[in-house]
C-alpha cells in the first residue's frame, strides 16, 4: 500500500478513474453545493420548481432501540421536503427493504415530540444505482403506495424512487448518468457538477481533499494483490501435491478431484515426469 501511495503516477490515475459514482466523491462533490444538488434533483424528479435551501453529506439519523442509519446525501427545499439521495452499486444495498426502513427513519428523525403526524414533510429516498436493480429496462421507477382495488394514489406524502446509472441516452436524465459515470470533467453535461469535478480532480486545492479516496483505491489495490499472491502460493503447493500423486499412481480423475487442478494441468505435470 505504501508503494501505491508514494508513486505519483498512480494517485493520478486513481483521481483520473474516480467518477461521482463513487459515494465518496459524490459526497464531496455535493456537500454544501446547493447548485449541483438542485440541478440534480430537478432532472431526476422532473421538476424545475425545485429550491434546494440546503444540503448535507454523511448524515446520521440515529435510532436509540434499534438499527440506525446513514445517510449518503440529505438535501432540503424551501417547502421542507426532504430528499435523500443515495448511491448503491450492489444490488443488495437497494432492496425494497432497505427502501422502507429509510422512509421510515426519515419520518421518526422529523417529527417532534408532540407534533401532529400531518408535520411529517414530504420525502423522498431515491436510489442511484449501477445496475437496473428491478430490473424491467426502465431509466427510472417512481414507487408511491397507492389503493390495490384502483390504484388510486394514497398521499402520504412519501415516495421511492430507483433511477437506473446503466441507462444513459439522450435525456436529461441519460445525460445526468452519462456525467455520474464520466471521469472526464471537460465531457461532462451539466457544468454545476462539472466544474465541481474539475476542482477536485485538477487543483491543488481539491486534491488534499481526495487523501481518503486514494487511500481507499489503494486499501482495495493491497488486498487484491494480497488475494493474488495467496491464490499463486495455493495453486503452487496443489501442483507440487500432484507431482507426489502422480509418483504414487494415482489416477488423473482423483488427483484433479483432490487438488482442484484443471485435468490439462494434471495431463501436463504428468507428461513432464514420463518425459
Amino acid at each position: 500500500m505504501l508503494d501505491i501511495m508514494q508513486n505519483y503516477e498512480s494517485i493520478r490515475q486513481i483521481i483520473h478513474d474516480v467518477t461521482l459514482m463513487n459515494n465518496r466523491f459524490l459526497n464531496k462533490a455535493l456537500d454544501g453545493n446547493i447548485p449541483a444538488t438542485q440541478r440534480m434533483l430537478r432532472i431526476i424528479l422532473n421538476n424545475d420548481k425545485i429550491k434546494v435551501r440546503k444540503v448535507g453529506v454523511q448524515q446520521w439519523l440515529q435510532n436509540l432501540y434499534g438499527h440506525s442509519a446513514q445517510l449518503d446525501i440529505l438535501a432540503e427545499d424551501e417547502n421542507g421536503t426532504q430528499f435523500n439521495v443515495e448511491i448503491q452499486r450492489n444490488d443488495e444495498g437497494a432492496s425494497a427493504k432497505r427502501a422502507r426502513f429509510y422512509c421510515g427513519a426519515l419520518d421518526m428523525h422529523f417529527l417532534d415530540t408532540g407534533e401532529k403526524y400531518e408535520a411529517l414533510p414530504e420525502a423522498y429516498v431515491i436510489f442511484i444505482t449501477e445496475n437496473d436493480v428491478l430490473k424491467k429496462g426502465w431509466p427510472i421507477y417512481n414507487v408511491q403506495r397507492c389503493l390495490t382495488d384502483n390504484g388510486e394514489v394514497f398521499e402520504d406524502g412519501s415516495h421511492v424512487v430507483y433511477v437506473n446509472a446503466a441507462c444513459q441516452d439522450d435525456t436529461p436524465l441519460g445525460r445526468l448518468m452519462q456525467d455520474l459515470n464520466c471521469k472526464d470533467p471537460a465531457k461532462m453535461h451539466y457544468k454545476e457538477l462539472a466544474d465541481r469535478v474539475n476542482y477536485f480532480k485538477t487543483s491543488k486545492e481539491g486534491g488534499i481533499y481526495m487523501t481518503d479516496i486514494i487511500e481507499m483505491y489503494a486499501k482495495n489495490y493491497a488486498e487484491k494483490v494480497a488475494e493474488k499472491v495467496a491464490e499463486e502460493t495455493a495453486h503452487q503447493s496443489n501442483v507440487e501435491f500432484a507431482k507426489n500423486l502422480l509418483t504414487e499412481g494415482m489416477s488423473e480423475d482423483f488427483i484433479v478431484r483432490t487438488t482442484k487442478l484443471s485435468l490439462e494441468e494434471v495431463r501436463a505435470l504428468a507428461a513432464k515426469q514420463s518425459a
